[in-house]
């Protein structure tokens, strides 16, 4: 019973010892671009009524979910033929799907029960070598609450971030 293990971890080890080198030595394989991400400032002017730190951290959230992303395709969308080095993000809307502590804090009649449409909009350009750009724009939002997928406050806006990732890595701007 302890060889199957013992041969998958050895397998595992040369799978990842050599991954590094393969990603050097693959020409198809270009850098992962820089990524960026602000908010914009009707999201800022949210940031009372659901909490600084929601926001900057859902900036956060977008813009390691897209550099997950694109380190696992290993290049920014069309990098291998544009030369882009840069995607500049801007996070333009938000909206949980559960109160936040903030807005718990703020109207006491809120509970974490409530439910309720949420998502983002992502907005922004990829910035060729060149000096060119190429405009990207992605919004998802729940039609009604049958759609509402998930519990936590930033269901949505989480599953708009790693879908948004997703097209930005197989280059479906």
């Amino acid at each position: 019973m302890s060889f199957p293990v013992r041969k998958f971890a050895l397998a595992a080890a040369l799978i990842f010892s050599a991954a590094p080198a393969f990603a050097q030595s693959n020409p198809n394989r270009a850098a992962v671009a820089d990524v960026t991400v602000s908010v914009s400032p009707e999201l800022r002017e949210k940031a009372d009524e659901y909490g600084a730190k929601e926001i900057e951290g859902l900036a956060a959230d977008l813009e390691a979910d897209v550099e997950k992303a694109l380190a696992r395709k290993g290049r920014l969308s069309g990098a291998a033929d544009t030369g882009a080095d840069r995607l500049e993000l801007v996070l333009v809307d938000a909206v949980p799907n559960r109160p936040t502590l903030e807005q718990l804090k703020d109207k006491p009649g809120l509970s974490m029960a409530s439910l309720s449409i949420g998502g983002a909009e992502i907005q922004g350009r990829l910035v060729h070598a060149d000096g060119s750009s190429t405009p990207v724009a992605y919004k998802w939002y729940d039609r009604n609450l049958a759609d509402v997928v998930g519990a936590g406050v930033w269901s949505t806006a989480q599953t708009a971030f790693d879908r948004f990732a997703d097209k930005v890595s197989k280059g479906d701007l």
